[in-house]
């Protein structure tokens, strides 16, 4: 029987966002592939390829749980939806009457994240909004110290570009960009083999041989986590005294530079901020920063992409601001082929189409917040602790904070230490292990929906196979428990999921929905767009929303924050007990933890730590060995690959590995965030999980 195909694309928090085709024979999904009708620099990834793993896999939830044992053990029995809803409604009204809604905080959000309505985070709050209220974590662990700064300097965060500008670059830097892994488009890794056979250089700067380097770089530059800003201001410092700065475009579009440049002169606090002074700090030898920062001011236009590891450090916030200075200084803001300097994907205006929202009756709900990466903090130390409420109970969504949140013990004592935790999941991950009731959800293969890229496109995703048992859509379990709670008209506005997707598809700019459902794609007239173009064209008649209307290199505001009003160095030193810088990127199966129950992911991506063959050999540490990681938050065991891919002083072990908790309350398996802390860098609040220091011993 010949396979019939329907287009799908993943919601999933990759950064991307892809046109696929679901092959199905006798119902079931056979395979993925791309879609067929894609433009040409379209592409999945193995991720997308193999989703309906997850859709068949044993492991799947088919029923709502609710717990018999002790919380985290895994012992749950089966139940009804019936049961289920009552049980988690009279918990919910039960903590609203005592404590007031805002003692239930809302956690997970990006598990699926791309979807017009089957959006995890704000199907919640449009849930909790009509509750009456809640805490809301705000910020973000991926993106949290660029998204703080990048207003104070543009005036808002649309500051990205379309992948198809890069091909009129001339020079393309990805600073802690690993785009072959991390994807951040599904073009952006096809564009750059482009550019690069048109001539265009490529550099990448990473503390590790990534597959970026491997697969699109002409030049890889290792620097020590958190040195970036320090490489940068050495490479200003050089375009400054080679006369190599753009004195015009800095006079016309901004303001603040020469703050700046007394900072990086070495005026400001008697140190010169030059290649010599960064070698240490960067661990690259300062000749290798003269060569590339005269690459970069000659090679024009340059685009210059920061990738997101850069501001998960102490100080991740002056990268930022630094990189965006750079750009400026050089010329190369809002012109084709250049870039912002800011995080550039899923950062400019979308085709015209909603998406689910609050709802009417939502206006009056009562809101806290903390930021999210003192949520864990915030549970266990309450009002007493100077936070603004005492949390009695978790809702989770779309997330596994016992795995991708920072300090896994600290968070499972949190989870302990609440009346009531409820979760929707796909799997028994350790957060649903943590919960009082499971509620059973689907995957993007198992419902429909219309998917945002990270471009000027949208993807229709039809539903492709059925759920397994009697699980449901978050949309759905939202719905039947607002009816079990009094409040399910509201929540629906009359209106089942799919009705909702054909409004919204009748009210955008799509002309013939029949043909974008057909060919699962709508693309959008200008797919080379740049941030800020029209701000140079005309900064008169398009001012910026800064204060000056100009790009504020030195902000008076920012200056309030107790920072200085211009980008600084503030780098992270691993202590004398733990010598080692530790990075835990993305791993190249997995979808934040997504992906680490399974078996086909799991063979192909177990937790390994990599490391310098020199720092190896300094403790007797052998290729294969099985190693001991460890700082003062904790020790975990894994096998250890020894390369000369990575800067010495500097190991590697990926993100996203779940942990194990075992009977005596310890943790195994190869979980980083057994390692990290809930520290935060300053003043953003956000993630520092690249500075982080362990020591690492033969087992």
């Amino acid at each position: 029987m010949p396979a019939k195909m329907v287009p799908v694309s993943c919601n999933k928090d990759c950064g991307a966002g892809c046109p696929l085709v679901a092959h199905l024979e006798s119902a079931k999904i056979v395979k993925i592939t791309d879609n067929p009708q894609r433009p040409r620099y379209m592409q999945g990834c193995v991720r997308g390829y193999q989703a309906h793993i997850a859709v068949y896999d044993s492991g799947r939830l088919k029923r709502p749980l609710i717990r018999t044992g002790e919380r985290g053990e895994g012992e749950f029995r089966e139940t009804g939806w019936d049961e289920a809803l009552d049980y988690v409604a009279k918990r919910l009204q039960a903590i609203k009457n005592k404590y007031g809604v805002t003692a239930v905080m809302q956690l997970g959000g990006s598990g699926s994240c791309r979807g017009a309505v089957h959006h995890t985070s704000k199907l919640t709050d449009r849930f909790l909004t009509l509750f009456g209220g809640y805490t809301k974590p705000t910020g973000s662990y991926s993106s949290g110290a660029e998204q703080f700064v990048t207003p104070y300097l543009y005036g808002t965060n649309l500051a990205g570009m379309d992948a198809e500008n890069l091909l009129e670059s001339r020079l393309i830097v990805l600073w802690g960009a690993n785009i072959s892994d991390t994807r951040f488009g599904c073009e952006t890794e096809n564009v750059i083999v482009e550019a690069r056979k048109r001539g265009t250089e490529v550099v990448v700067l990473d503390p590790r041989r990534s597959r970026t380097v491997e697969r699109l770089a002409d030049l890889w530059i290792p620097l020590f986590p958190g040195s970036d800003t320090a490489m940068m201001a050495a490479v200003l410092c050089l375009l400054i005294e080679e006369g190599r700065v753009n004195d015009g475009f800095l006079s016309r579009y901004s303001k603040g530079f020469e703050e700046l440049r007394d900072y990086v002169l070495g005026r400001f606090d008697g140190t010169k901020k030059d290649p010599a002074w960064a070698e240490p700090l960067c661990g690259v030898p300062q000749a290798t920063i003269r060569r590339f920062a005269r690459t970069y001011g000659k090679l024009k236009p340059a685009a210059l992409i920061p990738g997101l590891s850069i501001q998960r450090t102490i100080g991740g916030e002056e990268a930022y601001r630094m990189a965006i200075a750079l750009q400026a200084a050089t010329g190369n803001v809002g012109v084709a082929g250049g870039s912002s300097g800011s995080n550039v994907w899923n950062r400019l205006p979308q085709p015209v189409f909603q998406c689910i929202g609050r709802a009417p009756g939502s206006e009056n709900a009562k809101i806290a917040a903390v930021p999210v990466y003192r949520w864990a903090d915030a549970v266990l130390k309450g009002r007493d602790g100077g936070y603004a409420e005492d949390i009695k109970c978790l809702y989770t969504v779309g997330g596994n904070p016992l795995a991708t949140g920072s300090d896994v013990k600290k968070n499972a004592r949190a989870f302990r230490s609440v009346d009531f935790s409820v979760c929707h999941e796909l799997f028994m991950t350790p957060t649903a292990m943590y919960s009082d009731v499971i509620l059973p959800a689907t995957s993007f293969l198992e419902r429909e929906d219309v998917v945002f890229g990270s471009g000027n496109y949208l993807f229709y995703s039809a539903k492709a196979a059925d759920p397994p048992g009697i699980a449901m859509d978050d949309y759905d379990i939202f719905l039947k428990l607002a009816e079990w709670m009094g409040f399910g008209g509201g929540y629906s506005g009359g209106l089942a999921a799919a009705e909702w997707l054909d409004r919204f598809i009748s009210n955008s700019e799509i002309a013939d929905p029949e043909l974008f459902k057909r060919s699962g794609m709508y693309l959008g007239p200008d797919r080379r767009r740049v941030a800020f173009s029209d701000f140079i064209a005309n900064p008169a008649a398009n001012p910026l929303s800064t204060p000056s209307g100009l790009i504020e290199l030195a902000s008076k505001d920012y200056a309030k924050t107790g920072f200085p009003a211009f980008p600084t160095h503030r780098g992270f030193r691993p202590p004398a007990g733990a010598p080692l810088f530790l990075i835990t990127p993305h791993a190249r199966f997995r979808v934040n933890s997504q992906n680490s129950n399974l078996d086909w992911f799991a063979r192909r991506e177990s937790p390994v730590l990599t490391m310098n063959r020199l720092d190896a050999a300094h403790r007797g540490i052998n290729d294969g060995d099985t190693v001991r990681i460890y700082n003062g938050n904790g020790s975990l065991g894994v096998p250890v690959s020894l390369t000369d891919g990575i800067l010495p002083g500097v190991v590697c072990l990926p993100a996203g590995a779940w942990p194990v908790f075992n009977d005596k309350g310890e943790i195994t398996g190869g979980c980083a965030n057994v390692l990290t802390s809930t520290e935060p860098t300053l003043p953003s609040e956000s993630s520092r999980t690249h500075s982080v220091g362990v020591e690492v011993e033969k087992a």
